[in-house]
């Protein structure tokens, strides 16, 4: 019996993660009782289909553009980054508040931990360390940034919040910019662990 080469085991993760990303997403869409608009809007559901996405480019188009660009390590880190951060908000913030029964209990383990913690050891397994720096946990901030000031500007107009921390009609805007600097925080201390662990593994 022969073992797999490094990179058939990578493969064969990333199109089996790739997989259990679409179809968690798909089950939430199938079972959903919102608007698709708001499907769309909430930040789980980006980073899922950021990850599903990501890794069918990677796998189906690895020579592309688009391929290039999902395969650049930056990229898969920040991918990493946001869709640990799902984990972590929605398990340490947002699991207390509902609890979801049947195929919404599936759908919702699917995308706040057996995602996120498959493709952060994906990250740690397979994707090649020592090229991070500290400019590029700056960068990877704009993303969440940029998810924050398009929710509250929608919110605005169409009176919906995807997440209780940023509602504004509840908290009003100087709680919910307090809410969200944790978050930002957050997002800048694990990008820095990223980047530590990275050179980290690159020494051993």
């Amino acid at each position: 019996m022969t073992l797999q080469s490094p990179s058939t085991s990578k493969k064969v993760f990333e199109i089996a993660l790739s997989l259990v990303s679409w179809f968690a997403v798909l089950l939430q869409l199938v079972i959903l009782k919102d608007t698709i608009f708001n499907f769309i809007s909430y930040f789980t559901i980006l980073c899922n289909l950021l990850v599903a996405f990501s890794l069918t480019a990677i796998t189906a188009a690895p020579n592309t553009r688009l391929g290039n660009f999902f395969s650049s390590i930056t990229v898969q880190t920040s991918v990493a980054l946001n869709i640990f951060i799902v984990g972590l908000v929605y398990n340490t913030v947002l699991r207390g508040i509902w609890e979801p029964k049947g195929w919404q209990l599936v759908a919702d383990n699917l995308l706040h931990v057996v995602v996120p913690v498959l493709y952060v050891l994906y990250w740690i397994v397979f994707i090649p360390k020592g090229t991070l720096n500290w400019k590029s946990g700056i960068q990877w901030a704009y993303f969440p940034l940029a998810y924050l000031i398009y929710s509250l500007i929608r919110g605005h107009f169409v009176g919906w919040y995807p997440y209780p921390f940023i509602d504004v009609p509840k908290f009003g805007y100087i709680r919910v910019f307090i809410n969200s600097g944790f978050v930002l925080i957050a997002f800048m201390l694990f990008g820095a662990l990223l980047i530590w662990i990275d050179g980290l593994l690159k020494k051993k």
